[in-house]
């Protein structure tokens, strides 16, 4: 004797549709999540000619190439999609963006003036402190978000 099991179509759909909205809501909550840690993070980024402040942004998908990538979220699982977004710095004309983030350390300089004592830069971050005063409100932000999907899946919106 076989078993049935009723509502197995309407559970697919429901899936389905959840899927597709909570892709949606996610993408929703990431890109203002990114849009709050990119406004913060040149808040408080020193200013010397502007070039650090212009290079802080994100994007879905890859930093440019020479950048300070703080780190990317991705979900690659199935349903939802390949979803990836990177904050970053630098780059261009900033290159020097992760001295001023981490500092740098006495040395004997080479190039142009070789031989002569460099005695360091004492940090100034900019980056990480950003992100962690941010980390519990993006995480609250994006489970609120596929909180919201569900629930409007099974309310069959």
């Amino acid at each position: 004797m076989a078993t049935k099991i009723e509502g197995v179509d309407k559970l697919k759909r429901k899936m389905t549709r959840f899927s597709v909205m909570a892709r949606k809501e996610i993408a929703a909550a990431m890109e203002q999540s990114a849009e709050e840690l990119v406004r913060l993070m040149k808040s408080l980024a020193p200013v010397d000619d502007g070039d650090l402040q212009m290079s802080i942004n994100w994007t879905w998908g890859d930093a440019p190439k020479g950048s300070m990538v703080l780190g990317s979220v991705r979900n690659e699982g199935k349903g939802v999609g390949n979803m990836a977004i990177t904050v970053y710095a630098g780059g261009g004309k900033a290159y020097y963006a992760r001295w001023v983030e981490f500092g740098t350390s006495a040395h004997i300089n080479g190039g142009r003036f070789p031989g002569t004592q460099h005695p360091g830069t004492i940090a100034r971050p900019f980056f990480f402190p950003a992100y962690r005063s941010m980390r519990k409100r993006i995480k609250g932000r994006t489970s609120r978000a596929i909180r919201k999907a569900a629930r409007t899946t099974a309310a069959g919106g």
